[in-house]
């Protein structure tokens, strides 16, 4: 008897649970963040720190680049993008629509699709739901994500109504191309509808109740983290959280903080992603149990202690806060590597620990405790 895609371990009073995917590519324990692998690469980190480091259980790659580089081609010639980029772990891939919908300049939507010019080489290429489908088995992840319009914020309420109205219309036909086309390499693919509405609770209803109608595998929240207060998108995530079905994996898409991420989990989450831990490292900003850093300051420059006394990385232990400033204030690549990795083993870390205290029964007493530490800045 097959395994069931996802299973809860164990639940809260709350909302916030603890549960185990299982896809072809290895089970993912839940609450999970996942790197994000947007050209087949987590910036500045090799899949060896990925796995052995960081302890990354999934991650995410993006539809819309690696249609334009390398090409389709090349991925099926490699026989997917696990095997392209040597990672034998679980991938996620989005559908593409953030990236085309930001092209708001270079870009055509109609109901068919869109038609958008490169940020490569300005050449012309159209995606419509089957595309994204079709582009999507070829890459080959082991959860893909259904061809959906992201609003931006703030958004008038009939172009918000319009928008969700056109993205469930494409998800009935992702859902038939899906149906009728099956996978290409040897392991399941499971599809997530994704629920729009941007910050209106009668829309974001209306989208919920549809997504749930669909029961797909998993689902997936989109839309938010796009410029609203952070109230507005706990609000709104706690109104769709009321919905969705409790037995099926939930995924915001594009979060966020620490604390963003702890609050989430609070609400029901079970899956994130974000680029900021690895684009602030990039950029100096270090997330650590103590607080935040940036590691430019001149505060740094004699203090010889750990990156993070309680991290649980390597470069926590081996590299001091004044060696890694030195290397950021040099130039030298090495300081976005140690940065980035440090941030991921810090948000793998945190949801490890959020998972520890949900088990335990005090995950939200140790939330409410541990998010001003984390705010701080040091």
């Amino acid at each position: 008897m097959a395994e069931k895609f996802f299973e809860i371990v164990k639940n809260t009073a709350g909302k916030a649970r603890a549960g185990i995917i299982t896809t072809d590519h290895g089970k993912i324990e839940t609450p999970i963040f996942m790197p994000v692998g947007t050209v087949a690469s987590v910036k500045t980190v090799h899949q060896r720190e990925l796995k052995d480091d960081i302890r990354a259980q999934i991650i995410l790659g993006n539809t819309y680049h690696l249609y334009l580089r390398p090409t389709m081609d090349i991925m099926q010639e490699a026989g997917g993008l696990h095997k392209f980029m040597n990672w034998d772990r679980p991938i996620l891939t989005d559908s593409g629509g953030y990236q085309v919908f930001s092209l708001s300049d270079t870009r055509k939507m109609t109901e068919e699709g869109v038609k958008f010019k490169s940020h490569i080489d300005g050449s012309y290429h159209f995606i419509s739901p089957e595309k994204s489908m079709e582009i999507q088995r070829q890459i080959g992840g082991d959860i893909f994500m259904a061809f959906d319009e992201c609003t931006p914020f703030p958004c008038e309420y009939n172009l918000a109504k319009k928008s969700m109205e056109m993205t469930h219309r494409w998800l009935k036909r992702c859902m038939d191309w899906t149906r009728e086309n099956p996978e290409i390499y040897h392991h399941r693919q499971h599809l997530f509808p994704i629920v729009q509405g941007s910050t209106y609770s009668d829309l974001r209803k209306i989208s919920a109740e549809f997504i749930t109608e669909q029961n797909a595998d998993g689902n997936a929240i989109g839309g938010l983290s796009v410029g609203e207060p952070e109230e507005e998108m706990y609000r709104i995530t706690n109104e769709v959280t009321d919905i969705l079905p409790k037995d099926k994996p939930r995924y915001l898409m594009g979060v966020g903080t620490p604390w963003n991420i702890l609050e989430s989990i609070g609400l029901g989450i079970d899956m994130m992603d974000c680029v900021m831990p690895t684009r602030n490292a990039r950029n100096a900003m270090i997330f650590t149990w103590n607080g935040i850093m940036n590691l430019k300051n001149e505060k740094w420059k004699r203090d010889f202690s750990p990156l993070d006394e309680n991290g649980t990385s390597f470069v926590d232990s081996d590299y001091s806060k004044a060696y890694v400033r030195h290397l950021f204030v040099a130039k030298e690549y090495l300081a976005k590597q140690i940065a980035s990795i440090h941030n991921l083993a810090f948000y793998l870390d945190l949801v490890r620990t959020a998972r520890k205290h949900i088990d335990k029964g005090d995950f939200y007493e140790w939330k409410d405790a541990i998010i001003p530490v984390l705010k701080q800045r040091l």
